[in-house]
């Protein structure tokens, strides 16, 4: 059995994973993201998915694949990544209303028996809902907005705001599934090989 290692603290992206017949461990990398400055959203969320896959991968002893993610938001020309501060939040969502962005999802993934890096970045156009300013107030006060990529979920509160994907819904939650089967594959392992046996 092929020993699967979640780069995130996000339990989105760990809910994903299990549903898909995985069950990796997690373990946080502590990465500070500040460290990557660029232009490009894409690069972006490639290399910030590629700090935390190699920073838990230096800790990790013996075979496994740790799978590294980044998402960020581009909105009209600008990068965007957590809030951090409910009024950050509701800003944002004073500009996403109405339009659309492009989520960029970074993944790496690291074979630590074989010493193979894999990364790729998959994108997504999400369409945002005609907020009124009691909706984005409201929204901001549970708190949900804050710490996630964007100002935004799907599987969550924020499902309601979220009007139409393109692209692959998984991404948008962190994680998008079929490129993660690619990237797998690539390194050489059968994506029906990593589910695990039904409790």
């Amino acid at each position: 059995m092929t020993r699967l290692v979640l780069a995130s603290q996000s339990p989105a992206r760990l809910a994903t994973l299990r549903s898909a017949g995985l069950d990796p461990e997690v373990v946080v990398s502590g990465v500070d993201e500040s460290t990557v400055v660029t232009d490009d959203p894409e690069h972006l969320s490639v290399e910030l998915a590629r700090l935390k896959a190699l920073a838990v991968a230096a800790d990790v002893e013996g075979p496994a694949l740790v799978i590294g993610c980044d998402s960020v938001l581009e909105l009209a020309g600008e990068i965007h990544g957590k809030p951090g501060t409910a009024e950050a939040a509701a800003d944002r969502w004073r500009r996403m209303r109405g339009r659309s962005g492009t989520l960029h999802t970074g993944h790496c993934v690291i074979d630590t028996g074989a010493g193979r890096v894999v990364a790729r970045s998959a994108r997504t156009v999400v369409h945002f809902a005609d907020l009124t300013d009691d909706e984005i107030d409201a929204y901001v006060a549970t708190g949900e907005p804050l710490h996630v990529a964007g100002a935004f979920t799907i599987d969550g509160l924020g499902g309601a705001y979220v009007t139409a994907i393109e692209g692959d819904p998984h991404t948008v939650v962190g994680i998008g599934l079929p490129l993660l089967r690619e990237i797998v594959a690539e390194l050489g392992f059968a994506w029906h090989d990593l589910w695990q046996p039904r409790r």
